[in-house]
């Protein structure tokens, strides 16, 4: 099952998606810049065979809810996430506040 649903963060709106898996869930949150998401996400392949893309991205290991990714430390982050400020170990919704 997919779940997509708005969430409220700082008064913007961003996107969460949810993607049941069979012993596994996918979680991210979006907006038109960049986003968040679970331990799924290989911050290093996008880095480094996908740099060209300039993905802005981090990544929050152990969550399992939406909001607990919200409120989880980045783990990883991208190297475009670096140039416009995220960083390792910011809260995954102060990093998505600096993606507007």
């Amino acid at each position: 099952m997919v779940t997509v649903t708005p969430v409220e963060i700082g008064g913007h709106t961003f996107i969460a998606t949810t993607v049941r898996l069979p012993k596994t869930t996918l979680l991210a949150v979006s907006c038109d810049k960049g986003y968040i998401m679970c331990g799924a996400l290989d911050v290093s392949l996008l880095n480094d065979q996908l740099k060209d893309r300039q993905i802005i991205a981090g990544r929050a290991v152990g969550v399992k809810t939406i909001e607990q990714l919200l409120e989880a430390p980045l783990e990883s982050v991208t190297h475009e996430a670096e140039k416009i400020g995220v960083t390792a170990g910011m809260i995954g919704k102060q990093a998505l506040l600096k993606m507007i």
